[in-house]
């Protein structure tokens, strides 16, 4: 029989435990465990290789990236890429236009959207719902639709060749793609316990109050995605720049990158090794953000 019975030391026995110590429960639990990962290793390869591709190309000379067969070591190391490359075009003025941008378009939205879910979720007031879904349907809208629009507003405001275009609609919540951001942290914050604002509230507190010290520090794994996320969408942003920005001095990384593409289009090396610099803090950021990424995502729409 597979069932055992466990006695306790006086000699009463307790309910039997199915398959405690079982050889081959183990040796299943064994298996599956490895065709997991297995499955998991060939499923990561696809997005690995292009990776690994662009690391190698970038430590390669023009004519070791293209021999055959492939050669997947460089020997030698061509470090002299990335200072070459990185001092071909000014990428240091890239970058800090390009944080400019994230620091103002990052803060824009966290505060602004995370005010707006908090509205939406711990506040009552006559036709939020409504309001809320009306908010939802804009996700619907292409981004092409409004494109010609918001370009001609910004003309006429005067405002192009200025980085206003890139970071004024992330102070509007619900602008500029913040609409998942509102939605992401609606949910979040219904998923705290609405005894800790009647109690706040019980004890005087404004909802002003309840916000800044009660649901925002409690909401610190969806703050650290919306974050990612909008770090992300800002660094790898291109047409934006494009359409709004002129002058070289004011370029971003992406946009620089594209530049940098159309002169060095035949020395690859060079032009895998600024893409892997310019990728390299996406990177980090994630590899260090993960575990709160992930407690977000997970915890975002479990109720109490």
């Amino acid at each position: 029989m597979s069932a055992q019975t466990a006695t306790t030391p006086r000699g009463g026995r307790v309910a039997p435990t199915a398959g405690l110590g079982n050889p081959r429960n183990a040796q299943r639990k064994r298996a599956g465990r490895i065709l997991l990962y297995a499955a998991l290793v060939v499923g990561a390869i696809p997005t690995v290789v292009p990776f690994v591709w662009l690391i190698r190309s970038a430590l390669m000379t023009d004519n070791q990236i293209f021999i055959a067969p492939p050669e997947w070591i460089p020997s030698p190391f061509a470090w002299t890429n990335f200072p070459e490359a990185l001092t071909a075009q000014p990428f240091l003025a890239y970058f800090i236009n390009t944080m400019v941008i994230e620091v103002v378009v990052v803060l824009g939205t966290v505060l602004t959207c995370s005010i707006a879910a908090f509205s939406f979720a711990r506040l009552r007031w006559r036709g939020r719902n409504l309001v809320f879904g009306i908010l939802l349907t804009s996700v619907m809208l292409p981004y092409a639709v409004t494109l010609i629009p918001t370009f001609v507003m910004w003309r006429e405001l005067g405002a192009l060749n200025t980085i206003a275009p890139l970071t004024v609609p992330a102070w509007f919540a619900g602008a500029g793609g913040g609409v998942f951001n509102v939605f992401l942290l609606r949910q979040f914050f219904l998923t705290i316990p609405f005894e800790l604002d009647e109690a706040a509230y019980i004890d005087g507190a404004s909802p002003w109050k309840v916000f800044w010290t009660i649901v925002l520090p409690l909401s610190r794994p969806a703050l650290i995605v919306v974050t990612i996320f909008t770090f992300i969408g800002v660094w790898n942003d291109f047409l934006g720049p494009l359409l709004y920005l002129n002058d070289e001095s004011k370029y971003t990384l992406a946009l620089g990158l594209a530049s940098f593409q159309s002169v060095y289009t035949a020395q690859w090396g060079y032009l895998m090794a600024a893409s892997a610099a310019v990728i390299a803090p996406i990177i980090a950021l994630f590899f260090f953000l993960q575990r709160y990424f992930i407690e977000g995502v997970t915890l975002t729409g479990i109720k109490n």
